[in-house]
Parts: C-alpha cells; structure tokens; sequence
C-alpha cells in the first residue's frame, strides 16, 4: 500500500456525516446545502447529442480527444478570454479532461519532482480538498495561503525562499468557498513569479463562468498579455458551467511542454473521454445561452438570500461561484444545530481549511450551496432565518 494514503485526511462529506450522525431532525424535507453540485437541468443540446452520438460506445476514446472537440473548446477559450488567432493550438495547448478535478489531482503526480528540491505545493487555506491530495500523493508537502478579508490569499506577501522551493501553486478562481476571484493584476504576477521560481501555476477557474457584475479575469488572459503559455495551466469544466456534473467533462490548455508530458501520463492512466461525452462536450462549448440563462437563475438566487437573510446577517454577492459564505460564530455547533431544528444541512467552514501560520480560517462560517430549484432554495433560506431569530 502507497505509505502517502495514511496522511489522506477525511473528505469534508465524511466529516459532515459523523458530525449529523445520530441527530433526529424534524419531520421536515430535507435541504441539502451542503454539496456543490448543480441541479438544474442539463441543457437539451447536451442531452440531445449524447443520444445522437452514443454509437462512439463502438470505438476507444482517444486521449488527445476528437479535432472537434478541441477546435470548440479553443474558440470558447479564445472568445471568452479575448485571445488572439493561433494563441491556443488545438494540437498542442489543448487535453481534454473527465472532468477539472481528476485533471487538478493528476497533473501534481505526473508534473511534479520533489527530488529536484522543489518540495511545495501551494494552496489557498480554504481549498479544494484534490489540491491536499494531490500535494501528498506526489511526494510534497502542503503549504498553506490563508485566504484574507479579500477571499484571496495575498500572493504578493510570500517569501522568495518559499516561491523558491515552489513546484506547483494552485490557484482557485473564483475562489470556493469565498466566491471571490482574481484581476488581471493578480494573474501578471503570478505569472511572472512562476517563470522567475520555475514552477508551475495551476490557475482551476471551474466557477469562472458564474458570475454577476461580469465576467472574472483569466490566467490565459493574462498569458496573453505576457506572450507566452511558459509555466501556465488553466483547468476548466463543464460541471457548474453547463449544469452537466455527470459527463465528468472539462479540460486542460496551456504550456506545450507540460501538456504533452501530461498527455504521455494520461495515455498510461487511461482515462480518455468517452466519445459521446466529447461530442456533448464540443455542443456546450458553442453555446453561450443555456449558459446565461444558468447565470440569472443563480443570480436570483443570491438575491432571495440577501432579502431572506440580510437583515440578521451579512450577504454579500460573490464576484463567482454559487456559495454563501456565512459568518455563524462556531461553525460545528451551527451546522448540527441548524439540521437538529430544520433538516437543512450545510457544510462547516472548518472542514475546508486547516490551521496555518496560527490561523484557522473558516471555523466561525459556513458553506451554503445555492444549487437547487429557486422554490427549494428560498425554503431552506426561510428555514435558516427561522433558526437564527430563535437560536
């Protein structure tokens, strides 16, 4: 058995479960808060084309994916992010992936060489639970960003002697859980720093298509701008894009180099995407309007709770994302509590973080996933309001 599982630590879901174990709460349809996971429904096009193309079952998927598929997802990515003709090459700065999170997991183990004495992989403190994972499965050691009153840790306030010893940073943007996402600024500098130190920026912007005053900055825009995709990988996915969580559908584009060692990992792994999905796939990425109709509905969303809830609470809208961070005092205590009086569970702050630098970020809020129908949502919001007049 690989020794490095061991350190694993339990998924925060695990968590969640042991700490509701036991609880008998009202008999009350459950609201479920507690999981990222979009419920509306799959776009038609989507589920159209799958039907059309499921005689790809016939065929083995190939890793590098379909020229189609890879043409669409070049023309979103050089429409969204502005990129100049021939800046992407679908054969080159482009891998299809099930899916951003096996691509976030597996990119540490096949990219990273902690015997060269780069030792680190940097994350924000909260984080995605894979960018842990994938630190301590590829031999590094996790090293800790607390996030700041921004909902971004301060890049710019990191030591030289860190950066040096930098093999990968992740970058979540925008950020979940605090919704908050990066400019342009922020990205030439982290840009810059990646060449200066070698290492490689790993920017996962799989809520960057969430959003309400406007589109977030990108890394591939900001790549751009500096004339090359040296040292920068852009993880995307159709989950919470397209409301497709189930075609486990996404994709990688960025350096040449990286990718195709990626690419050489991934044919060993064999992970392709299946043909069907592809072809679903390249359907979504030309499309802008399911995606805007998904756009105002969570936007509705974020309203009904700053009406619901902001006269007894801070709401604020996130620059992306689907999340309320909302500040609770202790974060345990509230989430049992509030599943013992109302059946709606949530997930702890705490499980998202870990205590670094003498800070653990997190432990006085919860995360709430405004994900479901906009009925369901405002019931569970009027629940949560109720439980805190009389809590």
């Amino acid at each position: 058995m690989n020794p490095r599982l061991s350190s694993l630590q339990a998924y925060p879901f695990e968590r969640l479960r042991d700490l509701l174990a036991g609880i008998h709460p009202p008999a009350l349809s459950l609201i479920d808060f507690s999981i990222g996971e979009p419920r509306h429904p799959a776009p038609a096009l989507v589920v159209e084309s799958i039907i059309e193309h499921l005689h790809g079952l016939a065929e083995y998927p190939k890793v590098l994916g379909s020229d189609t598929l890879r043409e669409a997802i070049v023309a979103w990515a050089s429409r969204r992010f502005a990129l100049s003709a021939g800046f992407l090459d679908p054969e080159k700065h482009v891998l299809p992936a099930n899916g951003s999170r096996e691509a976030l997991f597996s990119a540490a183990q096949a990219l990273v060489d902690v015997s060269s004495g780069k030792d680190l992989i940097l994350l924000p403190n909260p984080f995605y639970q894979i960018y842990e994972g994938a630190a301590i499965l590829a031999g590094a050691q996790p090293y800790y960003l607390n996030c700041e009153a921004s909902g971004q840790p301060d890049y710019r306030a990191v030591t030289p002697e860190i950066w040096q010893r930098c093999a990968l940073l992740y970058v979540n943007s925008p950020h979940n859980p605090t919704g908050a996402a990066l400019q342009g600024e922020d990205w030439d500098f982290l840009i810059a720093t990646a060449r200066q130190y070698d290492f490689i920026l790993a920017a996962d912007e799989c809520y960057s298509e969430i959003y309400f005053a406007g589109p977030p900055a990108g890394v591939l825009s900001a790549a751009a701008r500096s004339g090359s995709l040296a040292n920068v990988l852009a993880f995307h996915s159709l989950s919470k894009r397209s409301s497709v969580p189930g075609a486990r559908s996404g994709f990688i584009a960025g350096d040449a180099d990286l990718l195709a060692a990626f690419r050489l990992y991934r044919t060993y792994l064999g992970n392709a995407m299946p043909p069907f999905i592809q072809a679903a796939s390249a359907a979504a990425w030309d499309d802008e309007k399911h995606v805007a109709a998904m756009r105002k509905d969570y936007s509705e969303k974020f309203a009904a709770a700053a009406e619901i809830l902001g006269d007894i609470r801070p709401i604020e809208r996130p620059d992306g994302g689907f999340y309320l961070w909302l500040q609770v005092g202790d974060d345990e205590a509230f989430t049992r509590d509030l599943y013992a009086a109302q059946h709606v569970r949530c997930l702890p702050g705490s499980y998202l973080a870990r205590t670094a630098h003498g800070v653990h970020p997190g432990a006085d809020r919860v995360r709430i996933a405004l994900v479901g129908p906009l009925d369901i949502c405002r019931e569970g919001l009027n629940r949560i309001r109720e439980f805190l007049k009389t809590s």
